[in-house]
């Protein structure tokens, strides 16, 4: 597996508050890697960050080798090679569930409308929207709303998916048709960086997990063996508190 994403000791902090402390990372081509820990210990900060959403007081970030830290580089153009989904669906209100998914390539990458249309449709029927294509998203349940928040994510085709508590503003009978989504573009070998707090979705499906606490990776490993016998007295500790 070859690197896309490379995070070197990252800081960021909002005021005083220091809210990454030195964060590095890695992610494979093809690879899922889950961010696991507390609320507050900086995973929606650090996606943020990666994506370029909050700018890093320090550290280098780079996709596919390309320094996306670089103050002078294209924002806009970083942005378009990631796909994004975060706890809440972001859908637009007033556009079609078909012109939401299908208005990034539209608009960003400049693919004409019936092609965007036809890998809109494509991808809504393989999850089951394809007889909501020209409903709001008000006329969908959480469910539809999150899948079709994250069909609009892969319709561009993004160099890394980045999944920020995509279940957690979901009722918990919804939560299941979302991960399966995921679950099916990662057997797909979609490359996938997601923060969850869906700890046994982590362990069967992503490659590696991260433990982040007050900032900073305590543990780093492959998703079987952490969840299995963490080796940090922390992660030990944050796991024995959710089983």
């Amino acid at each position: 597996m070859t690197g896309i994403l490379s995070a070197s000791d990252i800081w960021k902090a909002f005021g005083e508050k220091e809210v990454l402390r030195g964060v590095s990372l890695e992610l494979a081509r093809h690879e899922v890697v889950a961010l696991i820990g507390p609320s507050g210990s900086g995973k929606s900060t650090l996606l943020r960050c990666l994506n370029l959403l909050e700018p890093i007081d320090d550290g280098q970030i780079l996709l596919a080798g390309d320094d996306i830290s670089d103050p002078r580089v294209k924002v806009d153009r970083v942005r378009a090679r990631f796909g994004v989904v975060f706890q809440h669906y972001n859908l637009f209100p007033h556009l079609s569930v078909l012109d939401n998914v299908t208005l990034a390539a539209r608009r960003v990458h400049k693919t004409p409308r019936a092609e965007a249309e036809e890998r809109g449709m494509q991808l809504l029927a393989r999850i089951g929207l394809a007889d909501k294509a020209h409903e709001h998203p008000d006329r969908l349940s959480g469910g539809q709303q999150q899948r079709a928040a994250i069909v609009r994510a892969i319709a561009t085709e993004p160099e890394v998916l980045l999944l920020d508590e995509i279940t957690s503003a979901l009722d918990p009978e919804l939560v299941g048709e979302v991960l399966d989504l995921v679950r099916d573009l990662a057997t797909d070998g979609a490359t996938i960086l997601m923060a969850t707090h869906e700890m046994a979705f982590a362990r069967d499906v992503a490659h590696r997990v991260l433990f982040l606490d007050g900032g900073v990776v305590v543990e780093e490993g492959p998703a079987r063996e952490l969840f299995a016998a963490p080796r940090e007295a922390r992660t030990r500790e944050f796991l024995a508190r959710l089983s």
